[in-house]
């Protein structure tokens, strides 16, 4: 190897640097400057993804039958969402709460009553004859000896006048009157505030007896 070899090298070394950096410059000068600050095409983008899916939520919300599998209807339900429907319930399904409050320790859930204590309400012609006799035993309560479905019972049954109003007791009878086999017509509050008003003096229990001598 000569002496002059090693200088040689170290040229051809640099000069290939050089050659590099001007490489370098010219991509750098011709590569097109970044415009300041951030694009807003991203943002934008971002916007329209988010309206999209809260438009699209409330569609569904409105039109999907709440997505429910066994549903197919191309009427579909328009209500409002969340609206509730109110549903009326009968005189005597309103009845079943009062009696269930006031009755059912005696008369027992199935309208049997308590054999040799008191009455059942089932087929009972106390429950489903003279709505005027049902309203009164109500309203004034029962005392002494009352045969029912031919067998006798001896008990005091409590006067709800005071307790219930018109309507409840209406309701409570008409429950009565339509349940274990009973298929007696309702009672309606007027006969209920009728019966009160004719009955506004009486300050004691009625008999059997004198709930006979009572017509319809």
């Amino acid at each position: 190897m000569s002496a002059n070899e090693p200088h040689l090298r170290v040229e051809q070394s640099a000069a290939s640097d050089d050659s590099i950096q001007q490489v370098h410059a010219r991509l750098v000068a011709a590569k097109p400057e970044k415009a300041g600050g951030y694009s807003k095409l991203p943002l934008v983008l971002l916007g329209l993804m988010c309206s999209a899916i809260f438009f699209g939520s409330i569609y569904l919300a409105h039109y999907s039958l709440r997505f429910d599998p066994l549903v197919y209807s191309e009427h579909a339900n328009r209500e409002k969402p969340g609206a509730v429907k109110v549903v009326a319930l009968t005189r005597a399904q309103m009845g079943k709460k009062v009696f269930d409050t006031t009755c059912i320790a005696c008369h027992q859930a199935n309208g049997l009553g308590v054999p040799g204590q008191y009455p059942p309400l089932a087929g009972s012609e106390w429950a489903t004859g003279s709505e005027a006799r049902a309203i009164r035993i109500v309203l004034h309560g029962l005392n002494g000896p009352l045969t029912v479905k031919g067998v006798e019972f001896n008990n005091v049954m409590a006067p709800l006048g005071a307790a219930l109003k018109d309507e409840q007791i209406a309701n409570v009878l008409s429950y009565v009157r339509a349940s274990w086999g009973n298929a007696a017509p309702e009672v309606s509050p007027e006969a209920v505030a009728k019966v009160r008003a004719e009955t506004a003096s009486r300050a004691t229990f009625w008999t059997a007896a004198e709930l006979l001598k009572i017509g319809n």
